[in-house]
């Protein structure tokens, strides 16, 4: 399909998804966009299947075939979590510190392989062809959340600073782990030599953060020698576009690299923030890297729900999709539980276990990077477990987006007036005695 009709198709979904949402339904903008590209994507596959018009058929065809992965992952993923980390309060950051270290690391590893475990589990009782590896590969798709949809949702449902602070943060710096047990399960899947997970992290790791901080000061250096705002904007460009080709080269995260980025130039533009207002009086850098964003999320959300077009459904969906579920909110909170614990007094928010487990599983949304990364398991596992996990991650994108972002507003508006009557008999309790 030629490269402009496919971007008008795009746009006319956004703006008319949006005006009809905005008059109408008033959903979150993101959802909405979502939820009836999906819908209008099913309304054309019924037509589809009911006419059988060869042309329609055609056309379906070359709509379904975008070419998701290469979209995202060498497309605009470096620039969605380099204007994401951006955003970040770095007050916040090193306040909660702790919690999101343990969140973005243990809790991905401890609920991919839980999720993986418990997976195979169900795979058994049904006869799936799947052993203990391929079910962890899909927790290690499944398990980390989304960025995008953290930052394009969460932020904008009445959160507060601080819980927002922790969510978009772990969403940001998880996904690097979820990448790296990916990279590493598979090659125990294809046996190649990218077996030994703490050599795998720490090079992922390690070498994203250099680079990021290398090139990312070196940029910073000539963006500081001109006083034009463009100027200001196509340095920041160039930082994250050529820290994550540099990264995904060398083999280092480039996820991890682009969230660096986004913090190192959002840190460095604060620090010279009297002269950057006299340069750029109109925040023309700011308000780029805000709509380009804004942008650039509503075309993922529509693009996900365009991707039923090019989906077989499994023959096993109708039967593993609802324990997939099940296990995806389980794996969550356990590994939530854990690292809760191990944040000792620092639960974020004056929150309990209890309730700091019940947001943050439930604020756990999935993204466009998952399935990315399943589309990516069509190289090397069957047909029929590469339908098992695209039907399964697609569901969960959905389940989570939809069920979860449209009601973590009031399971959260519901945990602070638990926590407000806690505190109060607390402090009743307290004067009692």
């Amino acid at each position: 399909m030629n490269v402009l009709l496919f971007l008008i198709i795009i746009l006319a979904y956004i703006v008319f998804i949006g005006i009809i949402n905005e008059k109408f339904i008033h959903l979150q903008s993101d959802i909405a966009l979502i939820f009836f590209s999906l819908l209008i994507s099913l309304i054309l596959l019924i037509v589809r299947f009911a006419f059988n018009a060869e042309l329609l058929g055609t056309f379906i065809d070359h709509l379904g075939n975008f070419g998701f992965e290469q979209y995202l992952m060498d497309g605009v993923l470096c620039f969605m979590l380099f204007a994401g980390a951006s955003k970040v309060n770095m007050g916040k950051f090193k306040q909660n510190l702790r919690p999101i270290c343990l969140l973005a690391l243990l809790t991905t590893l401890i609920s991919s392989f839980l999720y993986g475990g418990m997976f195979y589990i169900v795979a058994s009782i049904f006869g799936l062809p799947m052993d203990i590896w391929m079910c962890i590969l899909l927790g290690c798709v499944v398990s980390p959340t989304d960025p995008i949809a953290a930052t394009g949702i969460l932020n904008k449902i009445g959160l507060s600073k601080n819980v927002c602070s922790v969510i978009e943060n772990e969403s940001l710096f998880n996904d690097g782990t979820g990448v790296t047990l990916f990279i590493f399960v598979r090659s125990i899947i294809i046996h190649s030599n990218d077996s030994n997970f703490l050599d795998l992290m720490l090079r992922e790791i390690v070498g994203a953060v250099a680079v990021a901080f290398a090139v990312s000061w070196l940029l910073f250096k000539l963006l500081k020698l001109t006083r034009d705002p463009v100027r200001y904007i196509l340095i920041s460009l160039l930082d994250v576009s050529s820290v994550y080709i540099i990264c995904e080269h060398f083999g280092f995260s480039g996820v991890i690299a682009s969230v660096v980025c986004g913090m190192f130039f959002s840190y460095s533009m604060d620090r010279i923030e009297r002269s950057t207002v006299v340069i750029d009086p109109h925040n023309f850098y700011g308000d780029f890297w805000e709509i380009l964003e804004t942008i650039l999320n509503a075309v993922l959300f529509v693009l996900i729900g365009m991707l039923i077009l090019n989906i077989e459904i499994s023959i096993h969906a109708a039967t593993i999709i609802p324990f997939s579920l099940i296990i995806l909110v389980s794996s969550r909170a356990i590994g939530v539980f854990i690292s809760s614990i191990l944040t000792k007094n620092n639960i974020p928010g004056n929150y309990n276990l209890r309730e700091f487990v019940t947001l943050m599983t439930w604020s756990a949304l999935k993204g466009g990077l998952s399935l990315a990364l399943a589309i990516e398991t069509a190289e090397y596992l069957s047909r029929e477990v590469y339908d098992i996990f695209i039907n399964v991650t697609y569901v969960t994108i959905f389940f989570t987006v939809l069920v979860q972002g449209l009601t973590v507003k009031n399971v959260y508006f519901a945990l602070e007036r638990h926590k407000a009557e806690r505190i109060k008999r607390a402090t009743e309790g307290k004067y009692n005695t």
